[in-house]
């Protein structure tokens, strides 16, 4: 017996439907679009600041368990956080700059007083020791030539300097703009994290709230481990060049914190201090020379060795090589601040992976 074909009406009415879906999801995706090109200009300052509200999380946490209520605990994280990164930020702009010259003059001035000869240490090193000599003899032939072989080239270096000086313009704005968004969270976490994992129970049970729990505890381990790290040793690092008298202590400052951060580059921490001390020393203050050594090793070095452990066990660790492909792959896509929320977003992917597996 051959099945009834549907009435004129009911396909009428099925094919009505379905075209009121196609417009539902066609107006869906115009609005999620426009919402898109709406805070695509502050998508990198909405990361930053989430990854500034979860890193700081246990804090906000504690005040409100303590009887603190959450606008006025946001409003004193932010207070915070201002007086110790934004303001300073702030400040050592035009000081970074003039110190970024006066390196720059002192780099120029060794090189102009470079001996015709290498030195007998550098040409008996193993293995390199004569492409190393070679190179001295071709860096001798500049002097008194820099200006000649600067000029061909100057009109490049002041456009990258004017580019980088508006990219660290662009940072400073995206880092106050990443605290507002923080204090958002702080304000109004609990139903923002209610209304998650919500989300996630929905789409995957027990296993999708799992998911968000460790996200949040990946993105916690890389805001305490590596870049909590990496601003103490730089504050360190800054603290002992100043008082040692070591120029360009912000710009180094500054270097160390980007090498602590990206973890392939940290041994040029060590690096930073023991050249410090080796200035020092070569300008007669071997006191001070002393105290370098000192300070980079117990202050400095220890944080990294000491620190950096406690402090990524209290978050979800993360391989290492997934930190580093973070740190340079956030910088080439989204500058500076790349630095910070790259190994975030791996670590939150690293984090979800890692629940489902265990759920599968």
């Amino acid at each position: 017996m051959e099945s009834e074909s549907p009435a004129p009406d009911q396909r009428h009415a099925e094919t009505l439907h379905l075209a009121e879906r196609a417009a539902v999801l066609i107006l869906l995706a115009l609005l999620l679009y426009g919402v898109f090109r709406v805070l695509e200009p502050f998508a990198m300052a909405v990361a930053f600041g989430a990854f500034i509200a979860i890193g700081t999380w246990p804090a906000r946490d504690w005040l409100v368990r303590h009887g603190v209520r959450p606008g006025l605990a946001a409003a004193a994280l932010l207070l915070v956080l201002v007086l110790a990164v934004a303001l300073p930020l702030l400040l050592m702009a035009p000081g970074l700059a003039e110190q970024i010259g006066t390196i720059a003059l002192r780099a120029r001035g060794l090189i102009e007083e470079l001996p015709a000869t290498a030195p007998a240490w550098l040409t008996d090193l193993p293995v390199v020791g004569d492409t190393a000599a070679r190179a001295w003899v071709r860096l001798h032939g500049f002097q008194g030539n820099i200006n000649a072989l600067v000029a061909p080239y100057s009109g490049q270096i002041a456009r990258i300097l004017v580019e980088l000086g508006q990219a660290a313009a662009g940072s400073i704005v995206q880092v106050l703009l990443a605290l507002l968004v923080a204090a958002m969270f702080w304000t109004s976490g609990d139903s923002i994290a209610a209304q998650l994992r919500d989300i996630a129970e929905r789409l995957g049970g027990k296993t999708g709230v799992a998911s968000i729990e460790a996200a949040g505890g990946a993105v916690r381990g890389v805001a305490w481990g590596v870049v909590g790290t990496g601003i103490l040793q730089a504050v360190l690092m800054g603290i002992g060049l100043a008082i040692a008298g070591v120029p360009g202590a912000a710009v180094l400052g500054f270097l160390t914190m980007v090498f602590s951060i990206s973890q392939v580059l940290s041994p040029l921490v060590v690096v930073t201090w023991v050249g410090a001390a080796a200035w020092l020393y070569t300008e007669g203050q071997t006191g001070w020379a002393i105290f370098m050594l000192v300070w980079g090793i117990l202050p400095v070095s220890g944080s990294d060795n000491i620190v950096r452990p406690l402090l990524i066990q209290r978050g979800s660790a993360m391989p290492l090589g997934l930190i580093i492909l973070g740190v340079f792959g956030g910088l080439i896509a989204f500058g500076f601040l790349g630095l910070f929320v790259g190994p975030a977003l791996l670590a939150v992917a690293h984090g979800l992976l890692r629940a489902w597996r265990r759920a599968a």
